[in-house]
């Protein structure tokens, strides 16, 4: 009897698991929905290639590489990881299977090199990004994994990020930056004397329709990362979980609206759009230890900050198609600042530490990578492929060719 019981809560939580995972990967339909609908028209069909591509890669390098440098042999409490060989093997008394840990861990990769995606949109090479995207999702995103999820050191030192708003959020945020950075702004985005002239994207509905995905994908995210729900302390965790990542996103969607409402008087869509997609990165650091109500405030706070945040990236001149840097990297770091408020095993000085040890290996390991490319293959487009056209410089088709048609004539 014992036995089967134990069969039971295996299978349930590997179940549960599996489930988790096939939310997490509907995000990358969201993620490609929200850039396809931010971007102009000429731009569609290569946002959508990206995206599509980069979740191979990631899930290729992921299964070749990247989950042995993130979990399998490594020390406890180290910095170097073992190389272990490939996923390794089936612990004796696991909760779940081997093989459901894996593919829900690998979607989570594909997120964080999908948050570089928008933020590079519109004039970046194709084979550029995809060559970066080979080395974060097989290297450097393992990495900074093990270090935390993979019982690193800063797992060791008490660093709290419960679903990933620093490990997958902000380490795509601050690569993106850093490919931004070297990029440089769109041509007509900036003016010679400090001027910013907006760039509307070509489909808000489908930019809407990319958001609600991903705040449904994140009920996988956030309630799969409790790991069980075989039993009434998990499974209550879990209800918790989503009751919570729910209301963040919720709240932080009317902060984003309200906050546009004062500052221009009127009701930004694409503000109210990331408003809701900032609360739902805030409490990805922790989802399960505030109440309702505190949810509800850092969902507030989150889709406050990040209208401010895109608006102060503009004058700086940093060009953000679809506003990721401020989403996953500003409000990322927010969320990982406030896990002390609720959260009693945390340390403001412990995540702190961990923060500027993740972000700083991103930026620099990032750098090195984005730097290569710029100086071997180049990573910008010319002036007049980028004028033409992603999608005719890089994939040879219209997303709208009945558009194009009546346009040219």
């Amino acid at each position: 009897m014992e036995n089967t019981i134990i069969e039971l809560k295996f299978s349930l939580d590997t179940f549960y698991f599996l489930i988790s995972g096939i939310l997490v990967m509907w995000m990358a339909a969201g993620f490609a929905m929200l850039e396809a609908g931010l971007v102009r028209s000429k731009n569609t069909t290569e946002i959508l290639t990206k995206n599509i591509a980069l979740y191979s890669i990631a899930c290729t390098m992921f299964l070749l590489i990247g989950y042995n440098i993130m979990y399998v042999n490594n020390p406890e409490g180290g910095v170097i990881p073992s190389f272990g060989g490939l996923i390794g093997n089936q612990a004796t008394d696991a909760d779940h299977s081997l093989e459901s840990d894996f593919f829900f861990q690998v979607v989570f990769v594909a997120t964080a090199m999908s948050i570089v995606s928008g933020a590079v949109a519109e004039r970046m090479k194709l084979w550029a990004f995809l060559g970066f995207a080979v080395v974060l999702t097989g290297v450097i995103y393992p990495l900074e994994g093990y270090w935390t999820w993979g019982g690193g050191f800063l797992s060791e030192m008490g660093f709290v990020d419960f679903a990933g708003s620093a490990i997958v959020h902000a380490t795509g945020a601050t690569a993106a930056l850093v490919g931004v950075l070297l990029l440089g702004a769109r041509k007509g985005k900036y003016g010679k004397n400090g001027e910013i002239y907006p760039i509307p994207g070509s489909n808000l509905p489908l930019a809407t329709l990319g958001t609600f995905i991903l705040w449904m994908g994140w009920f996988g995210f956030n309630g799969g990362s409790q790991l069980l729900i075989s039993d009434a302390e998990n499974a209550t965790a879990v209800g918790k979980i989503l009751l919570n990542t729910n209301a963040a996103a919720a709240t932080g969607a009317i902060a984003a609206l309200f906050v546009c409402k004062l500052l221009w008087g009127k009701a930004d869509l694409t503000m109210v759009l990331n408003g809701a997609l900032a609360g739902l990165v805030v409490i990805t650091a922790d989802p399960l230890s505030p109440s309702p109500l505190l949810a509800c405030a850092l969902g507030l706070l989150g889709g406050s900050l990040v209208v401010f945040s895109i608006v102060a990236l503009d004058k700086i001149k940093i060009d953000d198609p679809v506003g990721a840097i401020s989403v996953h990297g500003v409000c990322g770091i927010l969320g990982i600042m406030l896990v002390p408020v609720a959260n009693n095993d945390a340390s403001v000085i412990t995540q702190l530490v961990g923060l500027l040890c993740i972000l700083g290996f991103v930026f620099v390991s990032s750098l090195i990578v984005w730097g290569i490319l710029k100086y071997t293959v180049g990573i910008r487009v010319s002036e007049e492929e980028e004028l033409n056209g992603m999608d005719q410089h890089d994939c040879g088709i219209d997303a709208y060719p009945e558009f194009v048609s009546v346009r040219s004539n």
